[in-house]
């Protein structure tokens, strides 16, 4: 799969194609309706799929400090688009001079010129150019003009996550924050990820007989509420069963709040500065301070039975 970071970057002699855009954080059910749609009309039209998102999220330029908590960085959700059979992603950088792109200066600069659209794939609440203005009715009659076709896809998946709620990305942050991860697994489709670089704490959990992976996450990223979970430590192509705690470790006076993986039953780890991914599976328990050491060893050897089992029963799972 070919990415490209601005249009500048988008081949010369590139042809015409199926085009989709969005934001897409997470990569979830909902979005994946509306990819594999496009990919599957690429195929039939013969031509490559294309996915248009940008970088940062919009709403960080257009309302600084607002930027919301993302569910997979932009690395993260080409390599979900390359499995859905998705041919290139095109970011691109949205400033505050592309936020004042029209819609039809958009459509012109974006669809036209350099990915020559052949059709076009949306949502139904599709909204793009300046202030939002355009959106699927506007995209369809521009379609009309410059020889492409429009496609809306109803990406409204609900399940039991959010109470029966329409699956979104809006919907999953709020899980997560709420440490609901068992629900954002369904919206998803796989359990939330949280990627950053393992760095050196101050190694209470290898004095405790724990080590555990001190995992410098990515800016923005969507961070679970504060309690131990069940889960995988993805390190050097391998996904060891972890016990993940996320907090701000009071039992220890701390104050700065860290996402801590322990691969179970593993000895001997060396992962620092390597980039390294955490799945969160399951919810254990909140996050407490205890009255005495022996007290927080042994509900830690708790949780780790506790973790080992609930991952032995996933992966039971067909």
């Amino acid at each position: 799969m070919q990415r490209w970071r601005g249009l500048e970057d988008i081949p010369q002699d590139w042809g015409r194609s199926v085009v989709t855009i969005g934001s897409y954080d997470g990569v979830h059910r909902g979005h994946q309706l509306i990819i594999e749609h496009a990919v599957n009309r690429g195929r039939q039209l013969g031509v490559p799929t294309v996915v248009v998102t940008f970088d940062p999220h919009p709403s960080e330029v257009v309302r600084p400090g607002s930027h919301p908590p993302l569910l997979a960085p932009h690395h993260r959700r080409a390599e979900l688009m390359a499995e859905l059979g998705v041919d290139a992603v095109l970011v691109l950088p949205f400033t505050t001079e592309f936020s004042k792109l029209s819609p039809a200066d958009f459509v012109v600069k974006v669809l036209v010129d350099r990915l020559h659209a052949k059709a076009v794939v949306e949502g139904p609440n599709f909204r793009f150019g300046h202030k939002a203005a355009g959106n699927v009715e506007f995209l369809t009659e521009q379609g009309k003009l410059y020889d492409f076709e429009v496609e809306v896809v109803d990406l409204y998946v609900t399940g039991e996550a959010g109470g029966g709620e329409p699956f979104s990305s809006t919907l999953t942050r709020r899980l997560v924050a709420e440490g609901e991860v068992t629900g954002a697994r369904e919206i998803l489709g796989r359990p939330h990820r949280v990627e950053g670089v393992v760095v050196r704490g101050a190694q209470r959990g290898r004095d405790l007989g724990f080590p555990t992976a001190n995992v410098e996450t990515l800016p923005h990223t969507a961070i679970p509420a504060d309690g131990v979970y069940a889960g995988y430590l993805h390190a050097q192509g391998e996904a060891m069963p972890a016990a993940i705690s996320v907090g701000t470790n009071p039992q220890f006076d701390g104050t700065e709040r860290t996402v801590e993986a322990y691969a179970i039953d593993r000895v001997g780890l060396d992962l620092y500065g390597l980039h390294v991914a955490v799945d969160f599976l399951a919810f254990v328990r909140g996050q407490a301070k205890f009255d005495s050491l022996d007290a927080l060893l042994e509900t830690m050897a708790e949780d780790v039975k506790k973790c080992r089992e609930i991952i032995a029963a996933d992966e039971q799972q067909p």
